[in-house]
């Protein structure tokens, strides 16, 4: 464990350095370009073989010790949020990192580096695979949409997007850790439903005969105020979050908005609720555009499962966190969050954990967010990351074999990505014939 420290030590600069590039050109999700590229560039100079993503950001390596065992997974996100008020957002695109992704980054760095030096992989045995992954932040649903219709992604979330195209057939378990103020892990979080509404008015003038128009705004903001009057109907152990925003709400002043666009999340414990909460939301926004007489068309697509962290690799964490940073409280939260993510994905698959390495602080993703301690943040991550791999990887891998063997999965792969395809659904939910009369389709 010594060498394992000293190994990440030695790259202390390159990855610190690396924090702060990043952190300097936030780029959000499939649009990481730059932030691919310097992945990409320090990676290679490591030597590294890298696999590039195709028609899209993002790649992954394989380290093969050249003794059996297992392969696990290491990950790290490259895209931002956006937060135009944080005074380091792009003041073109608003991006910024109050996510703590370029931590995640350098992090993963310190292990590709940590795992080159002499004598480290030969302490270990099986198969490393380390990889860049787009697009975690559930934004801009529209821009991915029209990904999806080009052919280019079939998923909105990168992790979904690569298990889908098979760059994990051959992973065991996997994890990647976040940053966040402290060092833990939670048992797990919620999924999500991601959504994209527009309301179909009919344009007029505003003020010379507003008569001649249906108001799409008016119908939208019927919509948000009949979700907010469910809120009641969810329960609490569902963990149900709603929380849409209108990214087109009218041209001009002087026109009855013709069109209004919401996205929105549908937040929740579990696939059924999720699917149960989606459905109430649906007829609220439908019921909303039969009050004003527009239509309403719904373009629903899965995003994230709910993430359940493996006990086993939870515990492991915890000894690797006593090993390789003694000098860090860690510990083990008993609470289930409320974020998504698409760690939840690879879940429903493999054994996976998802901690949290100490340095931020402010909110998370608000105008406050900062990496306080990048050292904690990202040499310290990277540090416990190595000691994660040394544990289930030395001793034949008997650690991970273990885990593995006591793994239940909720899906094979094929399985799941056909359920996450049977959530799609899109189109016009209100059918109006010449009478007037109304034949709904919430879906």
């Amino acid at each position: 464990m010594k060498d394992i420290i000293a190994a990440v030590e030695k790259h202390s600069r390159m990855i610190l350095d690396a924090e702060r590039y990043i952190w300097n050109h936030p780029e959000t999700g499939y649009k990481e370009v730059e932030t691919s590229a310097y992945m990409e560039e320090n990676f290679r100079k490591l030597g590294y073989d890298l696999v590039m993503a195709e028609n899209i950001t993002g790649f992954y390596t394989t380290l093969d010790t050249g003794r059996p065992g297992p392969c696990v997974l290491v990950l790290a996100e490259m895209d931002s949020i956006i937060c135009p008020e944080h005074e380091n957002a792009n003041p073109e695109t608003g991006a910024v990192h109050s996510c703590g992704h370029n931590a995640q980054c350098a992090a993963l760095l310190g292990v590709a580096a940590a795992l080159k030096e002499p004598d480290i992989a030969d302490k270990l045995c099986g198969k490393v695979k380390l990889c860049a992954v787009p697009a975690e932040e559930l934004l801009e649903i529209e821009f991915r949409t029209n990904l999806k219709k080009e052919g280019k992604i079939r998923y909105f979330g990168g992790k979904s997007e690569f298990l889908s195209r098979g760059y994990f057939d051959d992973v065991d378990m996997a994890f990647m850790v976040h940053l966040g103020p402290t060092f833990n892990v939670k048992q797990g979080c919620v999924g999500c439903m991601a959504k994209r509404v527009t309301y179909k008015g009919v344009a007029a003038h505003a003020g010379g005969s507003p008569w001649n128009g249906r108001n799409a705004l008016y119908a939208a903001t019927c919509g948000l105020n009949a979700i907010n009057a469910i809120r009641e109907t969810f329960k609490e152990s569902d963990i149900i979050r709603v929380h849409p925003i209108i990214t087109n709400g009218g041209a001009m002043v002087n026109a009855i908005p013709e069109i209004t666009v919401l996205e929105s999340y549908v937040r929740g414990e579990n696939f059924d609720a999720i699917c149960a909460a989606n459905r109430k939301v649906n007829q609220a926004l439908c019921g909303a555009a039969l009050s004003i007489g527009t239509n309403v068309e719904i373009v629903d697509n899965p995003g994230y499962a709910p993430l359940f962290n493996d006990r086993n690799l939870m515990n492991l964490t915890a000894e690797a966190a006593a090993l390789a940073i003694p000098e860090y409280t860690f510990e083990i939260l008993e609470i289930f969050g409320s974020g998504s993510t698409d760690m939840g994905d690879l879940s429903c698959v493999m054994p996976v954990v998802h901690p949290y390495a100490a340095g931020a602080q402010g909110k998370s993703h608000g105008s406050d967010y900062y990496v306080k301690d990048p050292v904690a943040a990202c040499v310290g991550n990277a540090k416990m990351q190595m000691g994660m791999l040394y544990l289930l990887l030395t001793d034949g891998a008997k650690r991970a074999q273990q885990i593995i063997d006591a793994f239940v999965p909720r899906f094979g792969k094929d399985e799941y990505l056909a359920f996450m395809d049977s959530l799609c659904s899109s189109g016009d939910r209100i059918e109006y014939d010449e009478s007037g009369i109304a034949k709904v389709n919430i879906r």
